[in-house]
């Protein structure tokens, strides 16, 4: 076997999937060492004197292990749990159409709406500083009996209590601001080199340098949630009058508010290259104009003289956060007519109907309202602890927020109905398909296996309905978007319990119990998050399970919502690229093996090789989502002429490995089984080759039980995958056909 230092002979090039495994899971070995990158993403080979459990004899196994970049510490992973709205409206920007008329339109409304989340995310804080703290609390003696934290400041000024509490959303602003600087600089090291690749635009990512367009990005956010910040406060002093003053602060606040806007709808300018330093400039001006500008509003707050007003709520605050909505509303429509109109007409390339990037964004919104409605709620009921009954705190929360949780769990419950509803209809044709599935692949199956055979169906059916979540995606995001619409309701004055019980009958007790209840549903799915957060970090099995959806977001660049969390691919895909031109060059040829996610990572490294390089490459790819899910959720990035160049420019050096009972990967260009034709022509048609899983339903001799179903488990270990890789390894010695093909 070639050693680490060996040269001219075949590297096989193994990168996981979402499970985040040990370079000696990956590899299937024992004594490892590593021999390229660092602790978060690092190239991994046998030692001399380990031993080989498994792999093509005469190749060097050597391991790529990414699993770190996108989780990290179980702090930070914890953190960006609350900052996943913030992924979503960023991944929903990816998810556009293939058509690249309307790329601009989508680009400037999605990341307009993705400001609009960074406004809710100050107004939420503001919320609870402003108005339940400094205006409601602060002013009730009940409120303050017993609280010395709070008691200091209440009898201060309201100008100065609203001086000192704004302190608080300016400094979650701040956090945002530092947690959103960190990661670029980490990652900063690894920009791919220029060279020739490839012109699709999946290549794009990992390619080119996306901190600069994350800077400008992160300067005008800053900038306007600052301003945000500075509405309220001039709301509140300009109830009992506008001053000079407060009408010149106001019309610089919105100016900065605008400015925000503007630069945010002209992508051909604020895209524009790392080297264009005037734009940087722009951004930046705007964004310490905004901080000046809050000092400034701060000040006046304490110097004005004139009288506040003395109404039971902070003033303004609840039509501020209602036409914030408004805004939302309006603008998600506009997306869906944009998307609507200029989607592909055939259906057979039209993913989730043409509107995956608003299902995506209305699940961005509804999330952040439900995690703003709850955070005021969960204050609004920790301060009115043992209040006797008719003296809570004056108000309570705003009518928009009891609207925003009485929408989340109208989405839930509608949605969990539909998917009740679709497991039983598509239940009988999806064990019916996987009857047939499991009546060939183990036709001469004795009775005693009955069980098992049971056992093998539902796997397969349960695998099927995969297939049945994107229109149940669908329904939810236009249920969520509707939530978001009726949360304006809240500027009559009126109530949920009141509009249900007017129009539907339903007693308001009954909707009051729904609202407090879809407010502990939303805390238990932000525990449930948190929870899963942990786990995913420190668990591998349970990692497999849910990494696939973080792993999924984090993939692609930030180019929406600066406050997402960082880009992985960008530091993963030019290292990958890197490693494989070095072991080219020094005359190597290169095997790229990836399993599930690790499968996108290595299609998206080859369309970055030059054709020097690629044609010293084969690809091996195994429960791969390039197509059953990249291709459903990303049409522009991932789709029939993307995945055939990828095969091109390795010589059609590739084999996919998928499984009837994996739910997650499957076949990339034709679905067929062993024995039926390929449903396609050229090369193509050779690519994909199924594996029956489990092998066999009988116990075998020397073994208590029968072979395991793997599932989306990795491949590696199976002697299917040891002869996909020698056959491989074999071609990647032979000349390549000037067709595509090996001749």
């Amino acid at each position: 076997m070639s050693g680490p230092g060996s040269s001219g002979g075949v590297v096989e090039l193994r990168v996981h999937g979402v499970s985040s495994a040990s370079a000696e899971q990956v590899l299937d070995l024992h004594q490892t060492a590593q021999v390229a990158g660092d602790r978060s993403g690092g190239f991994y080979r046998l030692r001399p004197q380990g031993s080989d459990t498994s792999g093509v004899r005469g190749v060097t196994i050597e391991a790529y292990r990414w699993g770190d970049l996108p989780s990290g510490t179980v702090t930070r992973t914890v953190a960006l749990v609350f900052l996943l709205p913030f992924m979503l409206a960023n991944v929903a920007i990816w998810m556009r159409p293939a058509n690249r008329g309307s790329e601009a339109v989508v680009t400037s409304l999605c990341r307009v709406l993705a400001l609009t989340l960074t406004a809710l995310y100050v107004l939420a804080v503001a919320g609870v500083a402003l108005d339940l703290i400094a205006w409601k609390c602060m002013g009730s003696p009940r409120c303050l009996a017993g609280r010395s934290w709070l008691s200091w400041l209440g009898g201060q000024p309201t100008g100065l209590r609203l001086a000192v509490l704004a302190l608080v959303p300016a400094t979650a602003i701040g956090l945002l601001w530092r947690l959103s600087t960190r990661p670029g600089r980490t990652f900063e090291a690894f920009r791919a080199p220029e060279r020739e690749v490839s012109g699709q635009p999946l290549s794009a990512v990992g390619q080119w340098d996306a901190e600069p367009l994350v800077g400008r990005l992160r300067s005008i956010h800053v900038a306007a949630a600052l301003a945000t910040l500075n509405v309220p406060l001039l709301a509140a002093r300009a109830a009992t009058g506008v001053s000079a003053g407060t009408f010149a602060l106001a019309v610089v606040t919105g100016t900065v508010l605008a400015a925000c806007v503007l630069l945010l709808c002209t992508p051909p300018l604020i895209d524009r290259a790392a080297t264009q330093r005037r734009l940087d400039a722009i951004t930046s001006t705007l964004r310490t104009t905004a901080v000046i500008l809050t000092v400034v509003v701060v000040a006046h707050l304490l110097a004005d003289p004139a009288p506040w007003a003395t109404r039971a709520g902070l003033p303004g605050y609840e039509a501020i956060l209602a036409c914030l909505f408004v805004v939302q509303t309006a603008l998600l429509v506009a997306l869906g007519v944009v998307l609507l109109l200029r989607r592909n007409r055939r259906r057979d390339v039209t993913p989730m109907f043409g509107l995956g990037t608003l299902v995506m964004v209305a699940v961005a919104i509804s999330l952040a309202v439900a995690y703003s409605a709850e955070l005021v709620y969960r204050v609004a009921d920790l301060l009115d602890r043992d209040a006797p009954t008719g003296q809570a705190l004056a108000a309570g929360p705003p009518r928009a927020y009891t609207w925003a949780i009485f929408g989340f769990f109208r989405s839930v419950v509608i949605t969990l109905i539909a998917a009740g509803l679709v497991i039983l209809i598509s239940r009988r044709g999806r064990y019916r398909a996987a009857a047939a599935i499991v009546a060939r692949d183990h036709p001469d199956a004795p009775a005693a296996a009955g069980p098992r055979l049971r056992q093998v169906r539902q796997a397969v059916a349960r695998a099927l309905f995969t297939e049945r979540l994107v229109p149940l995606a669908v329904v939810y995001g236009c249920l969520a978007g509707l939530g978001t619409a009726t949360t304006t309701i809240g500027l009559l004055g009126l109530f949920p319990s009141d509009v249900v019980e007017g129009f539907l009958g339903i007693p308001a007790d009954v909707v009051t119990f729904g609202i407090a209840f879809g407010s502990w549903v939303i805390a238990a799915i932000i525990l449930g998050l948190i929870l899963g957060g942990i786990f995913a970090y420190r668990t591998i099995p349970f990692r497999r399970h849910v990494g696939v959806l973080w792993d999924l977001g984090t993939f692609w660049p930030r180019a929406a919502h600066p406050f997402a969390p960082p880009c992985y691919a960008e530091r993963a895909v030019p290292e990958l690229a890197r490693r494989v031109t070095y072991l080219v060059s020094r005359g190597d040829a290169v095997l790229l093996t990836g399993h599930s996610h690790g499968s996108v990572l290595v299609a998206a490294t080859v369309l970055q090789l030059p054709p020097q390089v690629s044609s010293r490459v084969a690809l091996l790819t195994g429960g791969a989502p390039l197509r059953r899910l990249y291709g459903r959720l990303f049409p522009a990035y991932l789709n029939d002429a993307v995945l055939r160049e990828v095969g091109g420019r390795v010589g059609w050096r590739w084999v996919n490995l998928w499984r009837d009972t994996d739910a997650i990967g499957g076949w990339i260009f034709s679905g067929h089984r062993p024995g039926e034709p390929a449903t396609v022509d050229g090369p193509a048609a050779d690519v994909d080759q199924r594996l029956r899983d489990p092998c066999g339903v009988v116990t075998p001799p020397g073994d208590s039980v029968p072979p395991p179903i793997q599932a989306h488990s990795p491949c590696e270990s199976d002697e299917r995958f040891t002869r996909a890789a020698r056959e491989l390894v074999e071609r990647l010695g032979r000349p390549t056909d000037p067709t595509g093909g090996a001749p």
